[in-house]
């Protein structure tokens, strides 16, 4: 039985442009003045605003909501950019709002990859090479240089800046109109200009299940790390006695690799 890739006529308004060759999953609406082009592989149930734009070699998964004016899948801005072929992978549940640009990787078969269930909202722009993660929130008016790295769980407040190479850990939290030029330690609320470690994520921890013994000790790694006058890699050395905890150990391996990666630009410090 051949399985068709191209919605029901009435699920694609009469003025979108789909590019034939695009391979859309007969469920996908596409809204008034909406652009798919040839590359483009859209999943079941897939909403496609109005005049949202997706260019590209460009897959996306199933259940998202590409809301009007997005614009995915268009050349890097990258002044290195040669015109290689490069993509966009998006999975699913994602929820891209009002006028997010998401633009495809630099170098030949690299990808912008952006995972699960994330929420973009209005005028996010995501660079060349960016990695999101699952269960992500960028709120208004974020802008991701390249090569950006988010883990899972967390949260950018609106209107900030972020850095080519800089890392955000898990269940990080970045406070509204902050700069950040440097990496973002996982379970860490992050605010200012210049940025600084300010304390534990408290409520995203409750959100996200973290029962009280896990919470205190990752409060303990806080003020090992910010509070007891220790260098990074003296805080690092006393942070491997403290427990075998996963989360210890993964705040412990991010900082260590932010340290020893040379692409990366060092983790923000604390409070002076």
């Amino acid at each position: 039985m051949t399985v068709s890739h191209v919605p029901s006529p009435q699920l694609i308004h009469p003025t979108a442009v789909v590019h034939p060759n695009a391979e859309l999953h007969p469920t996908v609406r596409v809204g008034p003045y909406a652009v798919i082009g040839e590359q483009v592989k859209i999943g079941a149930h897939t909403v496609v605003g109005a005049h949202a734009i997706i260019e590209g070699c460009t897959e996306i998964g199933a259940r998202n909501q590409i809301f009007p004016g997005a614009a995915i899948g268009l050349e890097s801005q990258d002044l290195k950019y040669e015109g290689a072929i490069s993509a966009v992978k998006i999975g699913d549940d994602n929820r891209i709002r009002e006028y997010v640009t998401i633009n495809r990787a630099t170098g030949e078969n690299e990808v912008t990859f952006i995972g699960n269930s994330n929420l973009l909202m209005a005028y996010v722009h995501v660079a060349h090479n960016c990695v999101i993660s699952d269960h992500v929130v960028i709120t208004n008016a974020v802008a991701l240089a390249g090569h950006v790295v988010i883990e899972p769980q967390a949260r950018i407040g609106g209107i900030v800046g972020i850095h080519q190479f800089t890392h955000i850990g898990r269940l990080a939290m970045v406070g509204g109109m902050s700069r950040i030029e440097r990496d973002v330690p996982p379970y860490m609320v992050v605010e200012g200009n210049p940025s600084r470690v300010r304390a534990i994520n408290r409520v995203g921890l409750e959100r996200a299940g973290f029962d009280e013994p896990t919470q205190q000790l990752l409060k303990t790694a806080f003020r090992t790390l910010y509070h007891q006058d220790l260098t990074l890699p003296e805080a690092l050395e006393k942070l491997a006695a403290i427990s075998d905890n996963a989360h210890i150990q993964h705040l412990r391996r991010f900082l260590q690799e932010s340290l020893s990666d040379d692409q990366r630009r060092g983790p923000i410090p604390g409070k002076k």
